[in-house]
């Protein structure tokens, strides 16, 4: 059971996990405190926290467990501003979607408090933003992945994974290097790719006749082109070097589909789909056994 719990950004991501906590009568507080006195506002009016901080360090003061769920831009400095205030015995974890940059902020910016912080990332979210977008089930059955640091307590490590855990999330760890190596891939190029894909369709003379055609398969391809623009713009620039490598393999293959169109391989351009078409099968397959396994456990 946590007494407090603090969160750094309470809209779609640190206020579905606040929501879980409640629902789950794993927290009997929660305090809120970030950038926009606003949000704060909305968020406790629709239940989300319980109080509103006016600092950073009245929001870490008693609190067992502190998360930060603001852009990855913004960790270092909130970092700075709670590391004063750390008292022994508050572990604090994050939800950012890039954590070998996450790490170097919270090393220089925690010093010998290092070990009080558990890097973290959930692999869930939501085109929406802000506290209205906020759900308690957005981590059911979802992967969190815990990048912890050699001056880690097993002890801190349980209390952070335990909580994802009663969000209903399953637990995973990775380096931090693994994990940007591997998100780079399957999370920041879609996105990369999404964005410039509406970007420009909405720049041509005849936008609003191409998107009053545009159906389910452009809106399934470009669905996370909804996410917030500042948090995307933080993960590209945070996992530059990865996300490079990734985009330049993505050029390469795009390369080689365009010379088969201009050569008329059709034999090519079917083996290209066939391969992903099989590739995605297997990928759903295993994801609904994965689900399927929780499902029954749960039961």
């Amino acid at each position: 059971m946590l007494k407090k719990v603090a969160i750094f950004g309470v809209g779609l991501i640190g206020g579905s996990f606040a929501l879980a906590l409640t629902r789950a009568g794993r927290v009997d507080q929660i305090a809120g405190f970030g950038r926009s006195p606003e949000v704060l506002v909305r968020a406790q009016a629709l239940g989300i926290i319980d109080t509103i901080s006016a600092s950073a360090e009245e929001a870490v003061r008693d609190a067992d467990l502190v998360l930060i769920a603001a852009p990855v831009a913004q960790t270092g400095a909130i970092l700075r501003a709670i590391a004063p205030h750390l008292q022994p015995g508050t572990v604090v974890t994050d939800a950012g979607s890039t954590k070998a940059d996450v790490v170097a902020a919270a090393r220089a910016a925690l010093g010998d408090k290092i070990g009080q912080f558990i890097p973290g990332h959930p692999i869930a979210g939501r085109e929406q933003n802000g506290p209205e977008a906020a759900i308690a089930d957005l981590y059911s059955g979802k992967k969190v992945v815990l990048t912890t640091l050699p001056e880690n307590s097993a002890d801190d490590i349980d209390r952070v994974a335990s909580a994802w855990q009663a969000c209903g999330a399953q637990i995973h760890r990775l380096s931090a290097e693994d994990h940007d190596r591997v998100f780079a891939a399957v999370s920041h190029l879609p996105h990369l790719l999404s964005y410039a894909l509406v970007d420009d369709i909405a720049r041509k003379p005849h936008a609003e006749l191409l998107f009053q055609y545009a159906a389910s398969g452009f809106r399934d391809f470009t669905r996370i082109a909804g996410s917030s623009p500042e948090m995307w713009r933080d993960i590209s620039l945070a996992n530059q070097p990865a996300l490079l490598g990734e985009l330049d393999a993505y050029l390469d293959q795009l390369q080689g589909l365009r010379r088969m169109l201009v050569e008329r391989d059709g034999a090519g351009l079917e083996a290209v789909y066939a391969n992903a078409q099989q590739a995605r099968h297997n990928w759903i397959s295993a994801i609904e056994a994965a689900e399927l396994q929780v499902k029954q456990g749960g039961d």
